[in-house]
């Protein structure tokens, strides 16, 4: 019997990171993912640290994003559960919301002295502008993936229009898509 090593599509095995690197990875993402972490948190697990491979980011996001809370929050406590079981969710989700906390706090000193200076409206202006193209970026990046299978596009084209075109509610939109996408997703692993 031979086999064609050509034909099967080997991924990298995984980096498996301390506490101590969950922590400091995940204090590092939050302190340089103002507004738009997911770009940043994909570069950090996929392309810097290894610990995710792109199959296993895209798939861990898709089940962050269908649980409630935010995606990049819920991710830590989904790669620090992997690695390290509740300690690693712990000190991974802790290093994530640190320095955003703190900066955050004194964010909002800051604005309450300082909230009637109309340049401050063209600054938070400007940093919206920034954010939605981080996001835009990343969405191009998780749906690259997708190319190779017209089903899937079609499942992430369906959702788009939902909720994006016809605002159909976020919530009743995943509860009819993600069985779909499952099952789609099963079927072209076959």
């Amino acid at each position: 019997m031979s086999s064609n090593v050509s034909d099967v599509q080997v991924e990298e095995v995984a980096v498996i990171p301390s506490l101590k690197e969950l922590f400091l990875g995940f204090l590092g993402l939050g302190m340089t993912a103002f507004g738009g972490a997911l770009p940043l948190a994909h570069s950090m697990l996929v392309e810097r640290r290894r610990w995710l491979n792109e199959t296993e980011f895209t798939e861990l996001l898709g089940l962050c994003q269908f649980l409630p809370g935010g995606n990049v929050i819920n991710l830590s406590v989904a790669v620090g559960m992997r690695f390290r079981g509740i300690k690693g969710a712990f000190v991974s989700i802790i290093g994530l919301v640190a320095m955003p906390s703190l900066v955050l706090i004194m964010l909002g000193v800051l604005y309450e002295h300082y909230q009637s200076d109309p340049q401050l409206g063209h600054f938070f202006s400007g940093l919206a502008a920034a954010a939605a193209g981080l996001l835009v970026a990343m969405a191009i990046k998780i749906a690259l993936p997708l190319r190779k299978s017209f089903l899937m596009i079609a499942v992430a084209v369906i959702c788009f229009v939902a909720i994006a075109l016809l605002r159909f509610p976020l919530l009743w939109t995943m509860l009819v898509m993600a069985p779909v996408s499952v099952f789609v997703t099963a079927r072209s692993k076959k």
